[in-house]
């Protein structure tokens, strides 16, 4: 949707003036440079008129083959660990401006809806599902130059997008954060650093059980090893988070540390199981055209997997009970300084060395 809010919030890309509707038409218009940007598709497409020459590989069409961000099923396993974790950093409730930076097909805006928060969505991917276009205000636009007004955003948050960025282009995305997020603003992240802990080599263990799986047929492992191929993960240690962070304007005021050993068995192993074997009987009720179709039988799984979760259910109460067992790894392990972590970023009152 495009919202009378949106329209206030929007800036150029190219020359950062304010835009206005563009008479009649399904676009918007710059108001310095002229330039107009598409809206017909239910979101805003604010992409800067110069690419960067770094780009994510989210961009490609393989990477969506299994369709995943068609629809939005409620959270569970590592999605609700994540969601839940966001609640409890930055608890979002109403009266709250939020930017959701990198916001895929913005699933984590509607699963977030009912806090009564304001949350625009950003992503530079245009996978947006039909759900969150009709209900969020979403822009296709690049983070390293949010084409939006400085100082209008009380919080934001940013899932699973850090590592796929250089340090170049995390510098740029985080200052570009900060400058929209007002005064004692916060930004919360979930992302890694390249530094492991002791914790870590149990959540390898399971790796190596997943690969031993996949060897044996019984999951498919392909899909994921492809989201995951352009990760460029340019945080070092959590030192270097923090000079990036202070870099960029933000303290660090909170973190917690994730070491998924009890999530990886259950994501990586038993649920993949029960998707290659969904998958399979999808594929033998496809026509033969379909059948050739490697990622079919895979889409159909998952679009039948989340019409079941949605419903409720005994799939999506099993599931609901492996997410309660994958908390046991914050629990046991939230402490332990590792890869993957939750944090929350603030932007002070006032600038570094400025008057309080």
């Amino acid at each position: 949707m495009i919202s009378a809010a949106l329209v206030d919030l929007v800036r150029c890309p190219d020359c950062t003036a304010p835009l206005d509707r563009a008479g009649s038409a399904p676009a918007m218009m710059c108001t310095a440079c002229r330039r107009t940007f598409d809206l017909s598709r239910g979101y805003l497409d604010l992409r800067p008129s110069t690419t960067f020459a770094e780009q994510t590989k989210y961009l490609e069409h393989e990477l969506h083959a299994d369709a995943r961000h068609e629809a939005i099923a409620p959270p569970v396993l590592g999605s609700r660990i994540r969601n839940d974790m966001l609640r409890r950093f930055l608890r979002p409730g109403p009266g709250d401006r939020i930017v959701d930076l990198g916001c895929g097909n913005g699933r984590a805006i509607v699963w977030n809806a009912a806090t009564g928060a304001a949350v625009l969505g950003v992503d530079i991917s245009p996978y947006f599902a039909p759900e969150a276009i009709e209900h969020a205000d979403l822009i296709l636009g690049d983070l390293r130059r949010l084409p939006l007004a400085s100082e209008q955003f009380d919080k934001a948050w940013s899932l699973d997008v850090l590592e796929h960025l250089s340090e170049p282009a995390l510098i740029e995305m985080l200052r570009e954060a900060n400058r929209v997020l007002v005064p004692g603003g916060a930004l919360f992240v979930y992302t890694h650093v390249r530094q492991n802990g002791w914790p870590a080599a149990g959540v390898r263990a399971v790796n190596r059980l997943a690969s031993l799986c996949e060897r044996l047929g019984l999951i498919d492992l392909r899909q994921e090893r492809l989201r995951k191929s352009d990760h460029v993960n340019p945080l070092v240690d959590h030192a270097h988070l923090r000079r990036v962070a202070a870099d960029c304007g933000f303290e660090v005021e909170r973190i917690t540390y994730y070491s998924p050993v009890v999530g990886a068995f259950f994501e990586n192993v038993v649920a993949r199981m029960v998707e290659r074997w969904m998958s399979r009987r999808a594929a033998r009720r496809l026509p033969a055209a379909a059948a050739t179709d490697a990622a079919a039988g895979v889409r159909e799984a998952r679009r039948s997997a989340q019409a079941r979760v949605r419903r409720g259910g005994l799939l999506y109460w099993s599931l609901r009970g492996a997410t309660a067992l994958m908390k046991l790894d914050l629990l046991l392990f939230g402490r332990v300084p590792t890869g993957p972590f939750f944090a929350l970023l603030r932007k002070p009152h006032s600038p570094p060395g400025g008057a309080s």
